[in-house]
């Protein structure tokens, strides 16, 4: 992962971040375009290529439930044709496009949070307030990549000892294959659980003050920050609750018109972490030339 200038920032100052950009979903077709553009733009940033593999196969996962939606909710006005018998509406359509993109902001900006708030910034931040939440939510979001290595590797070494399945091997084989990986995780999982749990509770963990591996201390420039952000965040919060970013698709349409404070302050918050990125570019390649 390619270290940047926001994920330098102090733990409060990144989960604050998040906090904000994962209740932010709003349903407007503005919001959810700027907010597609900025989680992936900030994902590619974190890393062109893996950034772009996740965006290259989400797209076709968000297109798809932008279609599928006409044919569960028939609901909205405008009919384009019919599908066995069942409207396909303009509207539907235009709110599975919406769900879509929210859908796919909120897994970018998840995986984001995976790198840049790492186990041990959220245990600095909780570990002394919420120990054993703490501790469960590291081990509940580190979960998911662990799985997929820990999978790789049982599948490599089931297909090296000749019980793996093939692509060309029939289908019964293949969902064998699978229900066998399926287990081999969930006891490997469980186990590591267990053996987690007796190992921190063998060190203490919880019962007194901990420190942690890396200090964390707030400058200037992270309060800057932080209350730039949270001025944003409040600004976003009292228009939406105006109905300054209303959005209705069906049964009727309503799209309200967009208001430049609360859009302009909404895309701010969401590009911070590319802005700052930007300038740390512009202030090196700048002291560079003076050399």
């Amino acid at each position: 992962m390619k270290r940047d200038a926001f994920s330098c920032c102090h733990p409060a100052v990144n989960f604050l971040f998040f906090v904000g950009a994962f209740c932010m979903m709003i349903a407007h077709p503005a919001y959810v375009a700027a907010g597609m553009a900025a989680a992936i733009s900030y994902r590619l940033l974190l890393g062109a290529r893996t950034g772009g593999k996740l965006v290259l196969t989400l797209l076709p996962v968000a297109a798809l439930i932008a279609l599928i939606n006409p044919l569960i909710n028939t609901g909205g006005k405008t009919i384009l044709f019919a599908v066995f018998g069942r409207p396909y509406t303009r509207e539907a359509l235009c709110y599975g496009a919406a769900l879509a993109g929210m859908l796919l902001s909120m897994l970018l900006w998840f995986s984001c949070y995976n790198l840049v708030m790492t186990g041990d910034k959220f245990t600095s931040l909780f570990g002394n307030l919420i120990p054993t939440l703490s501790l469960l939510l590291v081990m509940v979001l580190r979960l998911v990549p662990l799985l997929f290595r820990k999978g790789k590797q049982i599948s490599g070494a089931r297909c090296a000892i000749g019980k793996g399945a093939g692509e060309d091997a029939p289908l019964a084989r293949r969902l064998r294959e699978g229900l066998s990986m399926l287990g081999c995780l969930t006891t490997w999982a469980l186990e590591g659980s267990v053996t987690t749990a007796d190992s921190m509770r063998s060190r203490g963990y919880g019962t007194a003050r901990r420190t942690g591996f890396a200090v964390y201390t707030m400058t200037g420039a992270d309060w800057i920050c932080m209350g730039i952000l949270g001025a944003l965040l409040a600004v976003v919060g009292v228009s939406v609750a105006c109905g300054a970013a209303t959005a209705q698709y069906t049964p009727d349409w309503y799209i309200a018109p967009i208001a430049p404070l609360s859009f302009g302050a909404y895309c701010l918050y969401l590009l911070t972490p590319t802005f700052l990125q930007l300038k740390e570019t512009v202030t090196w390649h700048f002291l560079r030339s003076g050399i």
